[in-house]
């Protein structure tokens, strides 16, 4: 376990000791504890039907999560790595008699079944689906209820670190993500706007450095065209450096869920269908996939076109009119399997490129964030006893009174050892900065724009990935020598920006901490014995 762990860990048993009367404390903590050098929580949010466990099964390469019609998502469920298939019920409070303490693991063609009838969803907090994949290792998926959710009403809005003082984050009934994927339809003003208006409250404690915002309906950018992905993909670049965006999210990607769902469950009846509707000719069948309609109405004729309806009624349900054109037109480029197919077709949809910022920046960072979550745990408790810690009375009084709390010099002690961690921990100190350059950029310096230096700030401070090559914007294959040029280089420009007398407070703070992590890059590469 890395030393920032161990640090982490230091300081939950130190709150252990502190909250030790506490319940609830005590549950919070257990979590955090358990949860250092595990797989890294993920939490999917987003708004009713953008797509949250469409993408889930595509990231897991099963469907073990319902997607559908109307809204499927009423309960927040984690999908965690297991020996075998299990559905635990998590409740509010104390579980009763009558309520199951688990749901039967049903399968209904090809996919897990959650049987919610039997539960009092108003006392339910979480579903846990223990799951045996290899995808599930190094990620716990948290599939949400989209926030703007319709089956939440009267219910608690399960947000991380939800309440004015973010101290509802309750490991029972919240997410306990580390970090946040915010999927959107589009990113249109009304889209931004909802961001804006559910971003603070969805990742509260994530912050920015912790947000993904994912376009996850990419086919539906241009009409559906067979480039619709790369469309799509275009306008998530062009939006990381909308000031209106940048205050929300560490970056912005594109996914095609539906698209991106079936080929990693690609069945082989559908590859025999599609390859039957690749052989028709190819005016024919680009006039049927001109609408949905038309394409299942060509096969209720004598011939059937090639296919029946039902069957067309399951490709487009599976694949949608834009995965049927873009299947079926690989198909004719010479595509001869469905393992290849699958694997274009995931490609195409923008998955592997998501799985690549999610492993680049984040899985390449989970001891951070899986410390920082910790120690932000830690310093809600603090800062809510303190809240709660009656004021001093004038005299004192003749009748002795139990504690209902941790003392006012147990916690100082405690807030102080809590800050020695975080401040003692650079990564955590980069993580924080990079929330912060999200929402407040530099100014303009004396010798280039201000957005070029946030760039640069950004981007040593580990924004696109934490390796040396990342950080320097070179390449990951360039040699030591030539890395420890650069760093040298950018060392002394950053540090003349740190003791700049005419600089402004954020950009000296800002060049400090930069300084700071290029010295840990070149401490990691020491010049070899006898070079000169």
């Amino acid at each position: 376990m890395s030393a920032l762990l161990d640090s982490a860990r230091g300081v939950l048993d130190r709150a252990t000791e502190v909250f030790a009367a506490d319940p609830d404390a005590l549950a919070l903590l257990d979590a955090h504890r358990g949860r250092l050098g595990g797989p890294l929580r993920v939490a999917l949010a987003g708004s009713v039907k953008s797509g949250k466990s469409t993408l889930l099964n595509a990231l897991v390469g099963e469907q073990i999560a319902p997607t559908g019609v109307g809204e499927c998502t009423r309960l927040v469920t984690h999908y965690a790595d297991a020996p075998s298939p299990r559905i635990g019920v998590v409740y509010r409070g104390a579980r009763r008699p009558a309520d199951p303490a688990e749901l039967p693991a049903l399968h209904r063609r090809g996919s897990l079944v959650l049987d919610l009838e039997r539960l009092p969803l108003d006392r339910v907090a979480a579903l846990h689906v223990d799951w045996p994949s290899q995808h599930l290792r190094e990620l716990t998926l948290v599939d949400t209820p989209g926030v703007d959710s319709a089956a939440l009403e009267g219910r608690p809005r399960p947000w991380v670190g939800h309440g004015q003082d973010g101290a509802g984050d309750d490991e029972h009934g919240g997410w306990g993500a580390d970090v946040v994927v915010h999927l959107v339809r589009h990113l249109h003003e009304p889209d931004v706007a909802f961001l804006e208006a559910y971003g603070d409250r969805v990742a509260a404690g994530v912050g920015a450095a912790g947000t993904l915002v994912v376009l996850s309906r990419a086919d539906e950018v241009g009409g559906g065209r067979v480039d619709a992905v790369m469309a799509a993909g275009q306008v998530a670049r062009r939006y990381r450096s909308d000031p209106a965006l940048r205050p929300w999210c560490a970056t912005t990607t594109t996914v095609a869920g539906l698209l991106a769902e079936t080929a990693r469950t690609l069945r082989g009846v559908e590859f025999t269908a599609l390859r039957t509707l690749a052989r028709l000719e190819r005016a024919e069948l680009d006039e049927q996939l001109l609408t949905a309609d038309r394409f299942v109405a060509a096969g209720s004729g004598p011939d059937a076109a090639g296919l029946p309806e039902g069957t067309r009624l399951a490709l487009l349900d599976r694949f949608g009119v834009f995965g049927v054109r873009l299947a079926t037109s690989l198909l004719r480029r010479g595509v001869d399997d469905s393992a290849a197919l699958a694997a274009e077709l995931a490609r195409r949809s923008g998955l592997d490129e998501l799985r690549g910022v999610l492993g680049e920046r984040f899985l390449a960072r989970r001891d951070v964030f899986q410390a920082r979550a910790a120690l932000l745990a830690v310093d809600r408790l603090v800062r809510r006893a303190r809240a709660e810690e009656p004021a001093a009375p004038r005299r004192p009084s003749p009748v002795p009174r139990p504690a209902t709390g941790p003392g006012a010099a147990a916690l100082t002690a405690l807030a102080a050892e809590l800050e020695r961690a975080r401040s003692g921990a650079h990564e955590i100190v980069e993580l924080d900065l990079l929330t912060t350059l999200r929402r407040r950029p530099l100014a303009a310096a004396r010798r280039g724009s201000g957005a070029e230096l946030t760039e640069e700030a950004e981007r040593l401070l580990g924004d696109r990935g934490p390796s040396a090559a990342a950080r320097l914007g070179l390449d990951e294959a360039t040699g030591d020598g030539e890395l420890r040029a650069v760093a040298l280089a950018t060392l002394a420009r950053w540090r003349a920006r740190a003791e700049d007398p005419f600089a402004d407070r954020d950009t000296t703070e800002t060049a400090r901490v930069v300084v700071r992590s290029v010295e840990g890059l070149l401490a990691a590469r020491p010049v070899p014995v006898g070079a000169g």
